[in-house]
């Protein structure tokens, strides 16, 4: 009698384990363009990207991503920033001219000035060399989230999707823009967020960690 059990629950098991599996591909089919001068990262880190589901393609300059972009942009991209032609600080400057996509820094282990630069110029976070590239992948997922978040609604605490105004403040989640005194203001996805949820309750204090949940959704 037992014989008849153990085929059908080994079955439900195998099922459920390949609806996860088409779950996390379906969530992860976003292509990520890696830049970097070090070839061994490029092939290292592009390899786990794909495993992980995603698209993947890479630049071994700022200059020849920059002109793959002009004609295609990819949903996210990783930079480095010392690099031949064109660093990441330039490409970063060029791309935030016409694109807020999220963009994440791969910088050095004490280069903390770089790290400053790349965020007051709108990068959205950074990774510090050498990384762990089990952490890129989670930091690449969550600011994918926090992108979509913005663009959907999907997700019962994401922003709203009608056009806020606060005084002289107006942001439209939809088409991520912001406005003040009628001139547009250039954010990052973070930034966005984290403006976005204090403009919704002026006058309340929120503390660092709900800041922070609304940053990265609590996944780094």
């Amino acid at each position: 009698n037992q014989k008849p059990k153990n085929p059908k629950q080994k079955k439900k098991k195998k099922k459920k384990k390949q609806t996860n599996n088409e779950q996390i591909r379906a969530s992860s089919m976003s292509k990520i363009a890696l830049v970097d001068d070090d070839r061994n990262i490029l092939t290292s880190v592009s390899m786990t990207l794909e495993a992980e589901g995603f698209e993947v393609e890479t630049y071994n300059d700022g200059q020849a991503a920059l002109d793959a972009f002009n004609k295609r942009l990819p949903d996210m991209a990783v930079l480095d920033i010392k690099m031949p032609r064109m660093d990441g600080m330039d490409l970063l400057q060029r791309l935030r001219q016409k694109t807020q996509m999220p963009v994440i820094f791969l910088t050095s282990k004490d280069d903390e000035i770089d790290e400053v630069l790349g965020l007051r110029m709108g990068a959205d976070d950074y990774v510090k060399k050498p990384f762990s590239q089990r952490l890129l992948v989670e930091r690449i997922r969550a600011l994918l989230r926090r992108q979509e978040a913005v663009a959907t609604d999907e997700v019962g605490t994401a922003p709203e999707t009608k056009v806020m105004e606060r005084g002289h403040l107006r942001m439209d989640p939809l088409r991520h823009a912001v406005s003040w005194k009628g001139q547009d203001v250039s954010l990052t996805v973070t930034e966005f967020l984290l403006l976005q949820a204090l403009a919704q309750r002026p006058g309340f204090v929120k503390s660092r960690d709900q800041l922070m949940d609304v940053a990265y959704d609590d996944q780094v």
